[in-house]
C-alpha cells in the first residue's frame, strides 16, 4: 500500500463534502508532478487529504478505489476515484509538520503549490503515532 497527501481548498470541496458523498472522482490537478502522483495511483493506497488556505492542515484519510486513469476532459490532467475513510480530529496543521524537523525534504513542506504528492513511510508512520486509534 502506497500513501499520498491530497491538497483541497475546502472552499470548493471539503472533507465534509467526502463523507457526505461517501465517494468521489478527484480532479482538478494539472501540474506535472502531481498528475504523475495520481497516475500511480492504484486501488488500495491511501490519500491524506490537506484543507488548505486558511488553517492549512491534514484534516482525512481516503482509499483509493480506482487506478489513476486520464482526465476525459483535459488530456494533461489525470483522475481517481477516492472514498472518505475517516476525519482526522484535530487536524495536524502544516505548522506542527515543520515543527517536527523530520520532513524537510518532503514536497509538502518544500513545494508549497503542489497539490498532490508521495507521502514518505517516515510521515505515515509519524501520523500513526499521532492518531493511535485511528487506523492509517
Amino acid at each position: 500500500m502506497t500513501y499520498y497527501l491530497a491538497k483541497t481548498d475546502p472552499d470548493t470541496y471539503s472533507i465534509g463534502d467526502l463523507e457526505r458523498e461517501k465517494q468521489t472522482i478527484w480532479d482538478g490537478v494539472t501540474n506535472p508532478q502531481a498528475v504523475k502522483a495520481i497516475r500511480a495511483m492504484q486501488p488500495g493506497d491511501r490519500v491524506f487529504i490537506y484543507h488548505s488556505g486558511g488553517v492549512s492542515g491534514i484534516v482525512g484519510l481516503a482509499a483509493v478505489r480506482s487506478a489513476g486513469r486520464p482526465d476525459p476532459k483535459n488530456p494533461k490532467s489525470a483522475v481517481v476515484d477516492m472514498a472518505f475513510l475517516g476525519r482526522l480530529d484535530p487536524p495536524t496543521s502544516l505548522a506542527e509538520v515543520k515543527q517536527s524537523g523530520r520532513f524537510k525534504d518532503w514536497a509538502l513542506v518544500r513545494q508549497g503549490r503542489l497539490s498532490t504528492m508521495a507521502a514518505p513511510e517516515e510521515f505515515v508512520e509519524w501520523m500513526r503515532a499521532r492518531y493511535p486509534s485511528v487506523k492509517i
